[in-house]
């Protein structure tokens, strides 16, 4: 399973961008998607994430701004932003969990939001 990130940008605090994450390969095995970030000198950590009948979970920093989405039938997945902060600002990865064992990466995209 390959996966590539797009849409990150520069954005002005306030402002939205929306990332896809294109899965290609052996796309029949993939179950579980998700969102993480890096920012700076911190860890990896989860932004959101949607399963293949579309639940959702989201982490409380980003809950009621950012949106997950996928299409199944294209083997997209999307991240709509609203309403960016300058702490948004990292590395956006997409994920894929595979057969319910395998985890893949995407290769990320920066998302940087200015004060």
């Amino acid at each position: 399973v390959q996966l590539v990130e797009s849409g990150g940008g520069l954005v002005q605090a306030g402002g939205s961008l929306r990332l896809s994450c294109a899965a290609s390969g052996d796309t029949s095995c993939i179950s579980g998607m998700g969102w993480y970030r890096q920012a700076p000198a911190k860890g990896r950590e989860l932004v959101a994430m949607i399963s293949t009948g579309g639940s959702t979970n989201y982490a409380e920093s980003v809950k009621g701004r950012f949106t997950v989405s996928r299409d199944n039938a294209k083997n997209m997945m999307y991240l709509q932003l609203e309403s960016l902060k300058p702490e948004d600002t990292a590395v956006y990865y997409c994920n894929a969990l595979c057969a319910y064992k395998d985890v893949y990466w995407g290769q990320g995209t920066q998302v940087t939001v200015s004060a």
